[in-house]
């Protein structure tokens, strides 16, 4: 390897050399906390000094004699074809030219001969056109608006992304900081001297071939980057630059990045652990290996024959322009559908209500690239995910360490299956669940001894109120009516007055107490049986707490659907809820008193139910 450094001082780093952003390199995402840093650091010297030789004209011979040195760290470049590319230090680099373009602003303020020189640190001409040292070609613009004019800042296009944007929020943090320390001619033309002359950056040119290694180990060392930025190194830079250019990867891994991050931040790096967990692993203690450096395994002897991407930039092009951009792409449409409610995939956005996140492993794993059928398995894999999810709940088969151990094989077994297998699949899983939680072979995905003692005191309040909120679903579809409240407000509002909260039919009272002999313990758990259960609304379920039924059925009106079913005037022409109920044999009923029998009637009722909406 060969490695050239160079010691420089601003003035000469920026002396005609244009620095090209590497695709390596982030966008400038410095905050205003390392660039006050930065300034401290600078003048805390300078202010020091210039104290002790304030009445010394500003000159190179006074600055080289009496300032001490400052060292600014190093930057690495390598240089393709004549092009200079920063592979690490642009956020550095970048942080100098916006002081020094806030210089060149004070230089006309304080009408500095120095202005010249300063100018010609930031930008040079070739014959009508400029050009910036520091490159940043996709924010010229915002760059070129700050150098002509800083007088209003908030007049300064930044709408070329987050680059722009924090180059004008750093710029008005520099241009504060040097307004109260610059304040008079001497002391600015002074410092301009020092600053130009005196900090000292060290030039680490490295040769192509080298560059994914040195950028690596800088990052090891200290400059923290994000496992996916590495990741784009170490692919991207097996790429020949013209190439590169050419065929726009870099501008691929960029949208794609875009579109995934948008969900939230850095969600790039869980895409790629879903990806390589569903593509390359059949076990969760395989998938396990990527929960951390997924961009060191991925380069690992064990994936490297699987993948192929180390020197091999054959492969690394058609991995770009295959798996990554579809399964990004696929990865980004689950995460919109997760999001917002969408017609065409709802079972997605069920999912999310539970936070399923592992529907994206399966959903990778079930879709090929550009798959025909990517919308049917999507919908198909996801529906599966939450019958299962369900069901295991509802029958007392839940562990999580379990689930997750199947979701694994699930997800092995979905990359070669056909949808028709899907649900065959997941039942091979549930029952598997249902067996080892339960200590007891269970061949039935869903039976009713299991659901008989399903209970708010056994499962989770977020789930209780999914389940309700499906059966509400339901019991709206049946009756042709629009929801009174929307899933997601059913499941995730709980505040005190919009909020739902669990409501017990059965109040406890000692009227209630006596339906059950007395049997305290019993009471309390057949009151809590999920068909002794209804949700409302806040000051509803407040105000309803220990009334007796006559009084809670007066409550229950104009609520939700499923709480009115218990009311005489719910079945009172409505010809298209009786019609369905009828033709599916769903025993609905009204009460005028609610005991043991009635609970026993209702839980059956959302057995049947929980049967027409998961199996």
């Amino acid at each position: 390897m060969d490695v050239q450094p160079d010691n420089q001082s601003v003035d000469k780093l920026f002396s005609g050399t244009v620095y090209h952003i590497d695709f390596y390199q982030r966008d400038y995402k410095w905050t205003d906390v390392p660039v006050k840093r930065l300034l401290d650091d600078l003048f805390y010297p300078f202010s020091k000094t210039y104290q002790d030789n304030v009445a010394l004209d500003p000159s190179k011979e006074t600055i080289v004699a009496k300032y001490p040195w400052y060292y600014l760290n190093t930057y690495v470049t390598n240089t393709i074809e004549g092009r200079v590319f920063v592979v690490d230090g642009q956020q550095r680099l970048t942080t100098l030219t916006l002081i020094l373009i806030k210089l060149k602003h004070l230089a006309q303020k304080f009408d500095s001969p120095t202005c010249n020189w300063v100018s010609q640190k930031i930008l040079g001409y070739s014959g009508m056109d400029k050009e910036f040292w520091m490159n940043h070609i996709n924010h010229v613009v915002t760059l070129e608006s700050l150098f002509e004019d800083d007088s209003d800042l908030s007049q300064i296009p930044d709408n070329s992304g987050i680059t722009a944007k924090n180059m004008v929020k750093n710029y008005k943090v520099i241009s504060s900081y040097l307004d109260k320390q610059l304040d008079n001619k001497h002391q600015f033309e002074t410092f301009v001297f020092f600053y130009l002359l005196r900090l000292v950056i060290i030039n680490l040119s490295v040769e192509q071939t080298d560059v994914p290694m040195v950028f690596e180990v800088i990052n090891d060392r200290g400059v923290k980057l994000k496992p996916y930025e590495i990741l784009k190194g170490k692919l991207l830079g097996q790429i020949d630059k013209i190439e590169l250019d050419k065929n726009d990867f870099n501008g691929l891994w960029e949208r794609q990045i875009r579109k995934v991050n948008t969900f939230a931040e850095d969600e790039i790096d869980n895409f790629f652990r879903y990806y390589l967990k569903a593509k390359f692993t059949s076990t969760r203690a395989q998938g396990q290996a990527f929960d951390g450096d997924y961009h060191r395994e991925m380069f690992s002897s064990n994936m490297n024959d699987k993948l192929n991407l180390e020197h091999n930039s054959s492969n690394v092009k058609t991995f770009l322009n295959n798996d990554f951009r579809y399964f990004s792409e696929l990865y980004a449409k689950v995460w919109k559908a997760s999001e917002t409610f969408d017609t065409s995939l709802p079972e997605v956005f069920h999912n999310k209500l539970n936070d399923l996140d592992s529907q994206f492993h399966l959903i990778l794993a079930a879709c090929a690239v550009d798959d025909p059928l990517e919308v049917d398995k999507i919908r198909a894999v996801a529906n599966e995910l939450d019958r299962l999810f369900t069901l295991s709940q509802l029958q007392s088969g839940y562990d999580s360490n379990r689930f997750a151990v199947e979701i694994a094989i699930i997800a092995n077994k979905l990359t070669t299956a056909d949808i028709s297998e899907y649900r065959d699949i997941f039942d091979a899983s549930l029952l598997k669940l249902l067996s080892d939680q339960l200590a007891d072979h269970v061949s039935e995905p869903f039976r009713y001894t299991l659901f008989k003692n399903a209970s708010v005191a056994n499962l989770n309040k977020r789930f209780t109120r999914y389940f309700f909120s499906r059966v509400e679903n339901f019991v709206a579809n049946a009756m042709k009516q629009k929801m009174r409240h929307g899933l997601e407000d059913l499941v995730r509002k709980t505040g005190p007055v919009n909020g739902f909260h669990v409501e017990h039919i059965i109040s406890r009272n000692d009227e209630n107490l006596v339906l059950f002999n007395g049997d305290e313990e019993l009471f309390e758990t057949e009151r809590n049986r999920l068909g002794g259960i209804l949700l409302l609304k806040g000051r509803d379920n407040i105000s309803s707490n220990n009334e007796v039924f006559s009084q809670k059925l007066k409550t229950y009106g104009n609520s939700l659907y499923w709480n009115e079913t218990l009311r005489e005037d719910c079945y009172k022409s409505k010809l298209d809820f009786t019609s369905y109920i009828s033709k599916h044999e769903l025993p609905f009923s009204h009460y005028s008193q609610f005991g043991p029998d009635e609970l026993e009637a209702r839980h059956q009722l959302l057995f049947e139910i929980s049967k027409l909406i998961w199996t």
